[in-house]
């Protein structure tokens, strides 16, 4: 027998208001259990973004967002030929980053975990926000990072969807600026979990609110205005914290404000998102106009 009718607004709103601070949690813990038990990195982060994606993925079919973002069987398969390309690139940023500068993290930091770990968040989160606001203003930049803006939905499923050379950019940068600074790799893997179950969060298809919590972590109603074409209202290049869009004016978000529509403000300035291989090579052709395709 299926649930009264009056129950299903209900469930939805408690679950909405629960699977962040559930995601939350759990990011917690892991980080917390893989520290204090000395478990795999690399295999506990394997798993820790596979259950955020599957959780997520639950999430947009029990309270959707919008019901016309599922991606269909065709963007299921084009998602997962640039997910690929996207942990090809993280795994060629690491390198790149390990063999510039070698295991520069120190034995015995300076700071006791509990203060290094929010301090490498913070420093780690300034550096994204600044490579992926050039992203948007530096012409060459975004004739890579462009390539993220073409879906006209905004789903978990396309948080992957993104030119390989543009992931390797922003990750070797955040990660140069983490080894540089000198963080311990335990400070490094704790803000890692976070920032990793952020970046899908963010793209979730969910009909999440967080309320005030706006003003210090980015959400789902941050990003799709982020994606939007009225770029009047886009700001919001925080992907992990919004600190840093209110400190350099880039916060558009009010309560219940959203985006007529998302996806570029000019699509036919980049291939479409099943044109792999156009997209890929999109850096390299000639533009069509002085500044083509900034946003």
């Amino acid at each position: 027998m299926s649930p009264p009718h009056s129950f299903l607004p209900l469930g939805r709103r408690v679950l909405g208001v629960l699977a962040y601070p559930a995601l939350l949690t759990a990011t917690l813990l892991v980080a917390s259990a893989t520290l204090v038990l000395d478990w795999n990195p690399e295999w506990v982060s394997s798993l820790f973004l596979a259950g955020t994606v599957l959780y997520l993925s639950v999430l947009e079919r029990l309270i959707p967002h919008r019901r016309d973002w599922h991606p269909d069987r065709a963007e299921w398969r084009w998602y997962g030929v640039y997910f690929a390309l996207t942990m090809a690139g993280s795994v060629l940023a690491q390198f790149l980053v390990t063999t510039a500068v070698g295991k520069v993290s120190p034995d015995d930091p300076a700071l006791p975990l509990g203060a290094e770990i929010p301090a490498a968040l913070l420093s780690g989160s300034l550096a994204g926000y600044l490579v992926h606001r050039l992203g948007h203003t530096n012409p060459v930049l975004w004739r890579l990072h462009g390539v993220h803006h073409v879906p006209r939905k905004v789903n978990v499923a396309n948080n992957g969807v993104n030119h390989v050379l543009d992931i390797t950019l922003a990750q070797g940068v955040v990660q140069l600026t983490l080894a540089l600074a000198g963080f311990s790799q335990k400070s490094v893997l704790a803000t890692g979990f976070f920032v990793t179950m952020q970046g899908y969060f963010v793209h979730a298809n969910v009909d999440v609110r967080i309320g005030r919590l706006n003003h210090l972590f980015a959400s789902p109603e941050q990003h799709r205005l982020h994606h939007s074409t009225d770029l009047s209202e886009a700001g919001h290049y925080g992907s992990d914290l919004s600190c840093w869009d209110h400190l350099f004016g880039s916060f558009t978000w009010r309560p219940g404000r959203e985006p007529a529509a998302v996806g570029l403000s000019d699509p036919s300035s980049f291939p479409g998102t099943g044109e792999i291989l156009a997209s890929l090579l999109r850096p390299w052709r000639r533009a069509k106009r002085a500044g083509d395709g900034i946003a």
